[in-house]
């Protein structure tokens, strides 16, 4: 999954910190749980709803990426190769098949939200405000649109989260309550999904499985810029960890139904 590498030392913050790779660790983490829920151990409820934390750490760290990177063109095309490459581990463990043309692997859908990214931060440089917020609503709507007709892993609201966090990036308090909110708003209101009845304080209420995502916001929240640990081998387990873990649940199935 998207990892970068970045020649800046930001300053202590003072206290407590996840650094970028901890991030990844533990987003891969959240995402293997989720899919294991989703194969192998289906009653095991707990693992998808520790799993919907996955998404939003990727889609936050897919947008940090792309402000670190020393090349974009570069990054764009490892997620372009990996995407291919998780394509068909992709499909046998959701589709059963190798051909599965219903639903594609999530780096598609953090590619789209980088590439829009791209166009909105290349019409923002050239310093009209009123083409920049044109292109970006336009931006928008075609990646929430392209999103959804691909089929891309979460479909539009995926890539719309992935906008959420570039266009409320930063610490100051608008931001942090712009990802609060945008993240409740597509992962309650547009996804949906599995809801929990729980009781508290006497009160009868309800527990959206997808709104756990915004538990998310808690490690990302504690991330102050710092990137940790860094090598090349590194940040090609981080990107071959998602096809090479989806094979080896598709080869463990294959046993377990033998």
């Amino acid at each position: 999954m998207p990892i970068y590498k970045t020649d800046r030392t930001p300053t202590g913050t003072g206290g407590f910190d996840i650094s970028a790779a901890a991030l990844h660790i533990i987003a891969m983490a959240l995402m293997l749980m989720d899919h294991l829920w989703a194969t192998i151990f289906p009653a095991q409820e707990w693992l998808t709803c520790a799993g919907r934390l996955a998404f939003p750490i990727f889609a936050f760290m897919a947008v940090e990426g792309y402000f670190h990177t020393h090349s974009f063109q570069k990054y764009a095309l490892r997620l372009l190769l990996f995407a291919v490459l998780s394509e068909v581990p992709f499909d046998l463990m959701y589709g059963g098949t190798w051909f599965y043309p219903v639903h594609q692997n999530v780096i598609w859908t953090l590619l789209m939200g980088l590439l829009g990214i791209r166009l909105m931060e290349t019409v923002r440089a050239k310093g009209r405000t009123w083409r920049y917020i044109l292109a970006s609503a336009a931006v928008v709507v075609a990646g929430v649109v392209l999103g959804t007709l691909c089929m891309v892993d979460y479909y539009g609201a995926g890539v719309l989260t992935v906008f959420l966090f570039y266009f409320f990036r930063g610490k100051k308090w608008w931001c942090l309550l712009g990802q609060l909110l945008g993240l409740y708003w597509v992962n309650v209101e547009l996804l949906g999904g599995l809801v929990y009845p729980i009781r508290l304080l006497g009160m009868e209420l309800e527990l959206c499985q997808q709104g756990l995502a915004l538990l998310a916001l808690i490690p990302i929240w504690l991330y102050h810029g710092r990137q940790g640990y860094h090598s090349k081998p590194f940040q090609y387990v981080c990107y071959g960890f998602y096809p090479v873990h989806m094979l080896v649940i598709v080869l463990i199935l294959n046993v377990m139904t033998r």
